[in-house]
């Protein structure tokens, strides 16, 4: 993509002198001005963007008293932001060849962009040091010297000449200058007004006192197994997790309970649910001490065998996973649903399977409830909570079993699930860890004494909505804040911030959204009443790739029956409504809840997501982590997936209803994102070793989702759990 744009300064000029402020000087005493009038083109902006030495070209008009008006200056070069060899000073150039008289001439110009003292921001971006040279270019003799200025106006006029040629859409070319935009007010920010007045955020006390053993960044399935076995090692352990700690009075329920979670706004909302958008993707979490146990779907599997056939590390194959699948299933109690209690949508699956003649490929799934072997539902009032059975785990934690109520993804009240809240961490607290819920992550940065880390945090208020910075150092740290959570502040790390500067080349690439899709359909004549049962019962494997050539599974979906309310507001308000509004045409009275089928499913996609750093051009001109996804290499998978969903359906005289936000515009929404800082054999190809160790900085782990090198293709958290026990037993007290 290719953007031009055209700027006018001018400004008194001297011929006879060499110097540019005292060539304004005469040029003032003299009244004699000039005038440059260019046009500035980059034909490959992000490319521009991104190599300092990229140059632009520059073209325009000069007006010279001496020399005459309007004369053509036919080539040119243009750069912003060219470093020097004074760290505190960046350079913008502007140079222009022109001929007078059979003259060759070259004018050359730059901006300084420097931190030095007094408020200076807009004359540093607004003057041109100018030398006119004789010659082709600026080796030649100079013969004459002024500076040129940028008014108001004349911003104002630069800013309404941008044009984007090539764009085939005006939410293309409004992308385009959006980037250039952000990219040069955003380095304005950088060079000028964080040096000068962000130091004290940057560079607080160097206090390197080690007040832990081991920081873990977040609760989840990385984060609560590592800390836990870390502390069973004997090791000092503090858990920072940024959400709250729910407790069953607090689960949200009611529309203007604490549901959404922000992290541009945390102090205002650190509720349930994250969710993320990006351009055709969109990434639903949790917050909250326990992680992404206390949303998922209760579904504990593991990967199958061909998924570590490629692109892991040699030592991470499913043989060698297979005692720590074993170890977490045990500690999450791993069940099925008892035959005695299917759901209608279980037997739906069944019958699906078996009419579609896939009947060997149905399974129940393994999943981290607690089942009564008597519940039943033909007793009156069958889903009441009266009906759990309540006892004490092995872990000291009072759980009842579960009543089939649905609530799964929004904090189940009998506490039946076995979330990380209700073993692995109260087992890590026993051996002395400290959790410390909504502490939001902000930075790493290693030791001055080159043993550590320091960890700065902002801490959450959510009484008085307000955030106190605060910071604490470790010999070693393991970031689990979640794929999204887990990049995004790496990335920062290292092209914000600048304190992890040689993490690996690779980060932020191989990103997969897991295959996740759902697809909701209409049985006119059948009780289906997804809204009862665990949310996920069962499923249909194809992973062997025997359907179209694409690897995935089918699985029977669930929502809580508050769903509606909540698919209703956000089809109206939420930034990625036009996914909710799909939903919402199902649970409208013309077909009620009880008669959708949610068909759900995971497949092996191309797992070649980018996420970057980019950042607003509106002041402060905040950077913000965002995920460049193409369906394209996916497609295949997802849409193999979709057929079999439609293909069940009407095995079973169900009406599916594929969403227009796949079949129209591409658009996903997932709850497993993978990748990103994957795992590797050195940095040139991987972030982090075998043992989840970042490549680069001693005592730095990696342990979540975010380590996996591509999909696996059906939900991911026991595997994420295995290795995060590896990574536990690996790692030297």
């Amino acid at each position: 993509m290719s953007l031009t744009f055209k700027e006018t300064m001018s400004g008194y000029f001297a011929l006879g002198v060499t110097d540019p402020v005292e060539g304004a000087n005469v040029g003032k005493q003299n009244s004699t001005q000039l005038a440059m009038h260019a046009k500035v083109s980059l034909d490959n902006l992000d490319r521009f963007l991104s190599d300092p030495n990229h140059l632009g070209s520059l073209t325009g008009t000069i007006d010279f008293l001496p020399f005459g008006a309007g004369i053509a200056a036919s080539a040119g070069v243009f750069n912003l932001f060219k470093p020097t060899d004074d760290p505190d000073m960046t350079y913008m150039v502007y140079e222009l060849a022109f001929q007078h008289k059979g003259q060759d001439y070259y004018l050359a110009g730059h901006k300084n962009v420097k931190d030095d003292h007094g408020f200076d921001l807009w004359s540093d971006t607004t003057t041109l040091y100018t030398c006119l040279h004789q010659g082709k270019d600026k080796s030649g003799p100079i013969v004459g010297a002024g500076i040129l200025t940028l008014g108001v106006k004349q911003l104002a006029d630069l800013l309404s000449t941008i044009e984007v040629p090539g764009a085939t859409s005006l939410a293309e070319k409004a992308r385009a200058i959006e980037k250039f935009g952000a990219f040069f007010a955003g380095k304005l920010w950088d060079s000028y007004i964080i040096p000068k007045f962000g130091k004290q955020l940057l560079d607080k006390s160097h206090d390197e006192t080690l007040h832990y053993d081991v920081i873990v960044i977040g609760s989840g399935f990385g984060g609560a197994i590592t800390g836990c076995r870390l502390a069973e090692k004997g090791l000092k352990v503090c858990i920072l997790e940024r959400g709250r700690r729910w407790e069953v009075k607090d689960y949200p329920r009611d529309p203007k309970d604490a549901w959404w979670w922000s992290n541009e706004k945390p102090a205002e909302l650190n509720g349930w649910i994250d969710i993320r958008t990006y351009p055709d993707m969109a990434v639903a979490q949790c917050s909250g001490v326990g992680g992404g146990s206390l949303i998922y779907a209760n579904i504990f599997v593991e990967a199958e065998p061909f998924v570590f056939d490629s692109g892991w590390p040699k030592e991470i194959t499913y043989e060698s996973l297979k005692p720590y699948y074993e170890k977490t299933g045990k500690m999450l109690n791993v069940q099925e649903v008892p035959d005695n209690q299917w759901p209608a949508k279980t037997k739906l699956m069944k019958e699906a399977a078996e009419k579609s003649g896939f009947g060997d490929r149905f399974r129940k799934m393994p999943l981290a409830v607690t089942f009564d072997p008597d519940f039943s539902y033909d007793r009156p009032d069958a889903f009441g909570d009266q009906h759990t059975k309540y006892h004490t785990n092995a872990f000291g934690q009072e759980q009842g079993t579960c009543v089939h109520c649905g609530n799964c993804d929004i904090g189940c009240q009998v506490k039946a699930r076995n979330t990380l809240d209700l073993n692995y961490i109260p087992l890590a607290e026993q051996h002395g860890a400290a959790v410390k819920p909504l502490h939001l992550v902000q930075r790493i940065t290693p030791l001055h004494s080159g043993e550590g880390y320091r960890v700065d945090f902002n801490v959450i208020d959510t009484n008085k909505q307000k955030l106190t910075p605060g910071f604490l150092n470790a010999k070693k740290v393991i970031v689990a804040a979640g794929t999204m959570g887990t990049n995004d502040l790496l990335i920062r790390c290292r092209d914000q911030y600048g304190t992890l500067p040689n993490l690996s080349p690779v980060l932020g690439t191989g990103w997969s959204s897991n295959g996740d899709f759902l697809t909701p359909a209409v049985y006119h004549h059948r009780d289906i009443s997804p809204t009862y049962g665990p949310t996920i019962t069962s499923a249909i494997d194809f992973l062997d790739g025997s359907f179209k050539g694409q690897r995935f599974w089918v699985q029977d979906g669930g929502f809580p029956n508050l769903m509606k309310d909540a698919v209703t507001g956000l089809s109206k308000d939420h930034h990625f409504g036009h996914f909710f509004s799909a939903l919402q045409s199902l649970v409208q009275n013309k077909s009620p809840l009880s008669s959708v089928m949610p068909w759900f499913g995971q497949a092996v996609d191309a797992s070649d997501g980018v996420l970057k750093l980019s950042r607003s051009w509106i002041p402060p001109f905040r950077h913000k982590v965002q995920l460049d996804w193409n369906i394209k290499k996916s497609e295949g998978a997802v849409q193999a997936l979709v057929d079999m969903h439609e293909k069940l359906s009407k095995a079973t005289k169900g009406e599916a209803k594929v969403p227009l936000t796949w079949s129209v515009l591409k658009n996903l929404i997932t709850p497993h994102p993978l990748g990103g800082c994957r795992m590797g054999t050195h940095s040139a190809d991987g972030v982090v070793d075998h043992k989840g160790e970042v490549f680069g900085y001693p005592g730095l782990y990696i342990a979540d989702g975010s380590i996996f090198p591509k999909a696996v293709g059906l939900n991911p958290s026991r595997t994420i759990a295995a290795l995060a026990e590896r990574i536990a037993e690996l790692i030297e007290p």
